[in-house]
């Protein structure tokens, strides 16, 4: 029996969900731009609340791990050390395009492929892909979008994510399916947090940081340049 709080933040979207035995009990999600750290304290609370539990009922954490919004990733990962740290709870941590990819796996029938895509600026995503039986096709990694990108598949390829738009612009081929609305959503993350529960498979809360894929750059303010 596991009682998982869930918290994704590695998009605009902040979302986070209640799962027992990876049974989705409660969820809330916000689509605010740049509030992620003023409304996870109490989204997560409220969640809780709803059922009547509190965090120290909590059998564990779970934290969408990146790539995403640096900023977004930061607050999730600092909230969710917080909790396992100050009531010695377990932390779990889940790649953000293995969230979308639940959201969509076992939907569609046939042969085919599975294809989350992140914005990653310009004709940059983050992606990676598996077929319907959960074989990994292509590990976690930066792709620049060509018109050819995806070439060498014949079979169908489910594209989707808010990286995938700029690429149905310019694709070209017929086997290509795309899917609106899918995000990276804390309400998916209940299957996958249960496994790596089950596993033990479990992050040291001191030190665990998110993959953000690409070092982070700062730059200087026009105000300051002038």
């Amino acid at each position: 029996m596991a009682l998982i709080l869930s918290i994704e933040t590695s998009t605009m979207v902040c979302s986070v969900a209640l799962h027992k035995d990876g049974e989705l009990l409660a969820d809330q999600v916000h689509q605010v731009e740049k509030s992620h750290s003023s409304l996870l304290p109490g989204i997560a609370l409220d969640v809780c609340k709803e059922i009547g539990v509190n965090f120290n009922d909590l059998d564990a954490v779970a934290v969408s791990s990146g790539p995403g919004s640096y900023t977004g990733l930061r607050i999730g990962v600092s909230n969710a050390k917080g909790i396992c740290y100050t009531l010695k709870k377990s932390l779990i941590a889940i790649p953000s395009l293995e969230i979308m990819t639940e959201a969509v796996r076992g939907k569609f029938l046939g042969d085919h492929l599975l294809c989350p895509m992140m914005d990653a600026r310009r004709m940059e995503v983050y992606t990676q892909m598996e077929d319907q039986e959960g074989k990994k096709i292509w590990d976690l990694q930066p792709v620049i979008l060509e018109e050819d990108t995806f070439g060498e598949f014949e079979k169908s390829v489910y594209l989707f994510g808010d990286g995938m738009p700029k690429f149905r612009e310019i694709a070209r081929q017929d086997n290509l399916i795309f899917i609106e609305d899918v995000f990276p959503e804390a309400k998916n993350m209940g299957r996958l947090a249960q496994e790596k529960f089950e596993n033990e498979d479990f992050e040291d809360v001191a030190y665990f940081e998110p993959n953000y894929l690409k070092e982070w750059r700062t730059t200087t303010p026009k105000k300051q340049l002038l």
